[in-house]
């Protein structure tokens, strides 16, 4: 007869509070393990995830759960809280349409106070719900979960400061694994600083150093150096000391009789704020995991034996490595290019660049109003820099866009990967708002690739544009699997293509939603609509010959884009108005995302729910014909 598994014992995190220490230990071990199990069927964040599995149990042990709230930066670390939450039946829906999100989800659970799949933010947040304690909410303590990556970013200093000012009971746990998604940049990646003897916690202060000496080499030496870069001398630690907080650590976060101790004796005796230094391991207790060069940050489904992942059945590049290949290829020609990334070399591309070219990558970490300011410098100086980053994290930076590149007419190159909806990371991922909030700026040139042969012309064109600033996006996955050229061609600035012409319906499509056009002309044209398909390759500048040429020969005008409202369409309306072309019996439809966030799924059914697939550009054409599937007509007759 076998003992019933502890996990099967827990409902909820209080459930955990009737467990020995040892059970809290062996609790620790079988949610690995199920966090292993789950992620291999449904693929996600693995590594950060394993990497919190002991912190993740000691807080929920020793914090009073829902009521304490307890935040997570970035989210993609929280599965294990998802598992202790009430969410385990649900694991094998993460990240799929209708299932858990990936990250922490204020609509999904109580457990879940405070979404966070940007990271950098928790400290803020958690400062925010303590100010809302002492002003007679009804919440209790607040614990902010923070990674050594996500602690680089300004908003965090920020946050700090102000935490620090304030002098309120405060936790902040520093989950220093010394992982990001790529190694992070900075002197402040990892913290350690002996702070002064006469704290209220100086005793939990001298348990941690006392941890310090048996930690395995690694981590000693790590935290060793971290102290150093804090503080500039060795055993000297001022810098949490002068912002108000007090610390502990560095401790061993995979330590279960520790992380207790610790998070006891700090919960008993704090009266302000207080930063925790956990020492952990991203992708702990899976070997593949931990042997990886990301440490599992992202998986696809895998074989849990093997660690094998499954591949996609496409052949075709991928956009990201068709940006990274063209540039490098580039920048062997024109040694002034030099690519800029906030903690994603791998993820944007520029890794190519940096396998060949070293001194000219610039990883910035988790900074992204750095990196741009930092790109509009290097363009100032004569160099043409690339700054690549995922549409989403661009918005982080986007005053830095508008005041140090735009308003001063620097040519810096925006590679806007992830543009569009991007599948199982959902809303807080998806790259919905670059086309409108990059084509207000003046002098901002925009384009949008249509496939990976057009994403080589639009590097080719921006690495030879001085003008100005000049953006170019492109989605997530793999290519169309269109001939491929040698060489990017130069794009004549403002000009789109036609793709094939017809006479009754004229589709305009900006960037990758081309293929749905054309599967949606196909559709009309079987019952005898003459479709005209042209690929708008610019938002701004429009190219207007194309656009009056459209509107003077086809009924039906509707523009197609993998954006928000307020986008490439909104300016095609504004420009026809302005020239007098919305007359004459045109009908004009604008085609984009949903007027609201779209939950993750498959890419597909995403843009299916957001009313953006072939079937509803032939609903609309339709709809603007007076026609229906049933009521279909010759338009010549």
């Amino acid at each position: 007869m076998t003992n019933t598994p502890l996990l099967d014992k827990v409902a909820g995190p209080a459930d955990l509070k009737r467990l020995s220490d040892a059970d809290l230990t062996a609790l620790a071990h079988e949610l690995r393990g199920d966090v292993i199990e789950a992620v291999s069927r449904t693929g996600g964040h693995l590594g950060s995830s394993l990497g919190v599995v002991e912190l993740t149990v000691g807080i929920h042990a020793v914090f009073d759960t829902p009521r304490d709230k307890l935040i997570w930066d970035v989210g993609h670390q929280c599965y294990p809280h998802k598992i202790l939450t009430g969410r385990r039946n649900r694991m094998g829906t993460l990240r799929q349409q209708g299932g858990l999100s990936g990250f922490t989800k204020r609509a999904e659970s109580d457990f879940d106070p405070f979404g966070a799949a940007h990271s950098s933010t928790s400290i803020s947040a958690a400062l925010g719900f303590t100010v809302g304690r002492d002003m007679g909410m009804p919440t209790g303590d607040a614990v902010a979960v923070i990674g050594d990556g996500s602690i680089s970013a300004g908003m965090a200093y920020e946050a700090l400061n102000n935490a620090g000012h304030e002098g309120r009971r405060l936790f902040v746990i520093l989950n220093d694994n010394e992982m990001s998604i790529a190694p992070p940049t900075g002197a402040m990646s990892t913290y350690l600083s002996n702070l002064t003897r006469t704290s209220p916690l100086a005793p939990l202060q001298a348990i941690a150093e006392g941890m310090e000496s048996a930690l395995p080499k690694p981590m000693r030496d790590g935290a060793r150096r971290a102290r150093e870069m804090v503080t500039g001398v060795e055993n000297k630690g001022t810098f949490f000391e002068e912002l108000g907080f007090d610390y502990i650590g560095p401790i061993d976060g995979h330590d279960m009789a520790q992380v207790l101790s610790v998070l006891r004796g700090a919960r008993a005796r704090a009266t302000g704020p207080v930063l925790i230094h956990a020492c952990t391991i991203k992708g702990k207790g899976y070997a593949p995991a931990e042997g990886s060069a990301d440490k599992y940050h992202g998986v696809s489904k895998f074989d849990v034996e093997t660690g094998a992942q499954s591949k996609g059945k496409s052949n075709a590049p991928s956009y990201t490595s068709v940006f990274g290949t063209t540039l490098a290829d580039l920048a062997a020609e024109d040694p002034k290019i030099v690519a800029i990334t906030a903690a994603m070399p791998g993820g944007t591309g520029v890794d190519k660049i940096a396998e060949r070219f070293s001194g000219r990558v610039f990883d910035v970490g988790i900074a992204e109003q750095h990196g741009v300011t930092f790109a509009a410098g290097m363009a100032a100086s004569g160099l043409k820099p690339f700054c690549a980053i995922y549409s989403t994290f661009l918005q982080r930076g986007y005053d830095q866009v508008v005041h140090d590149v735009a308003l001063q007419g620097l040519p810096v190159r925006f590679a806007i990967d992830r543009a569009g909806l991007v599948g199982a990371d959902g809303a807080t991922h998806a790259g919905s708002f670059d086309i409108g909030y990059l084509s207000a700026l003046p002098g901002m040139v925009v384009m949008a690739a249509a496939d990976e042969a057009e994403l080589m012309h639009m590097v080719t064109t921006a690495a030879a544009h001085d003008s100005g600033p000049i953006a170019f996006r492109y989605p997530r996955g793999n290519g169309r699997g269109v001939d491929m050229p040698e060489r990017g061609e130069m794009l004549e600035i403002g000009k789109g293509r036609m793709i094939q012409e017809g006479s009754d319906v004229a589709l305009l499509s900006l960037g990758a939603h081309l293929d749905e056009c054309e599967r949606a002309a196909a559709l009309l044209e079987a019952d005898g609509v003459s479709v005209s398909i042209a690929d708008a390759r610019f938002a701004k500048p429009l190219d207007m010959a194309m656009i009056r040429d459209l509107a003077t020969r086809h009924a039906v005008l509707v523009t197609v884009e993998q954006g928000a409202m307020g986008g490439f369409g909104a300016m095609v309306l504004q420009a026809m108005a302005s020239e007098g072309l919305l007359n004459q019996g045109l009908k004009v439809r604008t085609m984009h995302l949903a007027d609201r966030f779209i939950d993750q799924a498959g890419p597909d059914e995403m843009y299916a729910d957001a009313g953006l697939n072939a079937d509803s550009i032939v609903e609309t054409v339709r709809g603007a014909l007076g026609q229906t599937s049933s009521n279909v007509v010759d338009l010549k007759a």
